[in-house]
């Protein structure tokens, strides 16, 4: 038993380099982090996060200041499950998911990342502990780039194309969701013919639709080889994910927007999903998204990341992912059913860290530190703490 002495917390608002959209949220100017350090009576620190499009940072850092922090002071550090659990009954009445489930998500990856430094184990071997030997796990897997581009014209998001090209990934996903579906069309007929026919593309609607209208859109999609159509209605409606399936065929994708394990079970019991997307930063951390993670292995649902892809990399290909000279560049669309995907997110929390996400022949690297792999530059990121 390692005892925690202290919950440092801090918020930081940091600024994109150009104004990004989707067809929900409007546009997006900036993201919020929200980091936790926690110290144990031994003198380790762990650290963890959790990250918002701008919205709602203030209230995920006052959580952890007023609440989960006080709470968890001179409990035992090494118990991260049961830790997780008291977290979860601890705010459960006024908090369950939400607000909740973000600011639970940074003491969590911390407290793994206490667990690593001290077994002196990286992140992606300690999430593949539990995976079965006949699965495929290693320490790098499938990547692609997730543009917030609705209001890039086609020449721009053509170029931002390129650009995810010239960084050595090889599949894209852009946003749809705009007024005039035709519009939709035309972009999307035009970065496919510009990826040709081999590299994976998805689509993104940021629930902007409503069932008619999503099964408009897939239907509108098919010609273009789409690998899926992500988060085309709200994802409440877990029966509409099921009937957009059965109407178009064309396999959907969603897990973002789901905070607890419940409105996992419920998206897997009921969507007909093709693949599911837990992000560790509001589904509970590393024990919420592993534990997202069994539940799609059982229903035979394909695992996958949104968002932090400097933590979900270890994630993804401990659970998912692709071994050392198992093929460097990702086969055709309709061949990716087994193998689980990494989102490299438009915010570049990366970049704010020493060691921004690695590519290697089209696939992203989990890195081999004991911990969870990300160690954040500090000195970068103080001029956007919050406040001043």
């Amino acid at each position: 038993m390692t005892k925690i002495v202290s919950i440092k917390s801090a918020l930081y608002r940091v600024p994109l380099r150009e104004v990004l959209s989707d067809a929900k949220h409007g546009d997006h100017t900036h993201f919020e982090l929200i980091t936790a350090q926690i110290e144990t009576e031994d003198g380790l620190i762990g650290t963890g996060y959790t990250y918002t499009g701008g919205r709602g940072g203030s209230a995920v850092l006052a959580m952890l200041e007023n609440d989960l922090g006080p709470f968890l002071t001179s409990q035992d550090s090494e118990d991260v499950e049961q830790r997780y659990e008291d977290m979860q009954w601890h705010v459960h009445y006024v908090g369950r998911g939400g607000i909740a489930s973000f600011a639970i998500s940074a003491i969590d990856i911390a407290l793994w990342d206490l667990r690593g430094k001290r077994l002196g184990l990286p992140l992606h071997k300690m999430a593949a502990s539990e995976v079965d030997a006949s699965s495929v796990s290693g320490d790098r897997c499938h990547a692609y780039c997730g543009g917030i581009d609705l209001n890039f014209s086609t020449e721009r998001l053509l170029q931002n194309c390129q650009n995810y090209l010239d960084l050595g990934f090889e599949a894209v996903k852009i946003k749809v969701g705009q007024p005039d579906l035709e519009y939709d069309v035309q972009r999307v007929a035009a970065v496919r013919n510009f990826l040709g026919p081999d590299r994976a593309f998805m689509v993104d609607a940021n629930y902007a639709l409503d069932r008619e209208q999503s099964v408009a859109a897939a239907n509108a999609f098919k010609p273009f080889n789409l690998l899926w159509f992500e988060e085309p209605t709200i994802p409440d409606d877990y029966t509409g994910y099921a009937e957009i399936t059965s109407r178009t065929g064309i396999p959907l994708a969603m897990g973002e927007n789901l905070h607890t394990i419940h409105e996992f079970e419920m998206a897997l019991q009921q969507s007909r999903l093709a693949f599911i997307q837990p992000d560790a930063s509001n589904c509970g951390g590393i024990s919420g998204w592993l534990q997202a993670a069994r539940l799609a292995e059982e229903q035979g649902v394909t695992v996958c990341s949104h968002g932090m892809q400097e933590l979900h990399v270890s994630l993804v290909a401990a659970r998912g992912g692709v071994s050392l000279g198992e093929g460097s560049i990702p086969v055709a669309p309709g061949q990716h059913a087994s193998v689980g995907w990494l989102e490299v997110h438009s915010f570049p929390i990366d970049t704010y860290t020493h060691r921004p996400l690695q590519v290697e022949n089209g696939l992203a690297v989990a890195p081999d530190i004991p911990g969870s792999g990300v160690e954040f530059d500090w000195e970068k990121l103080q001029p956007h703490r919050h406040p001043a």
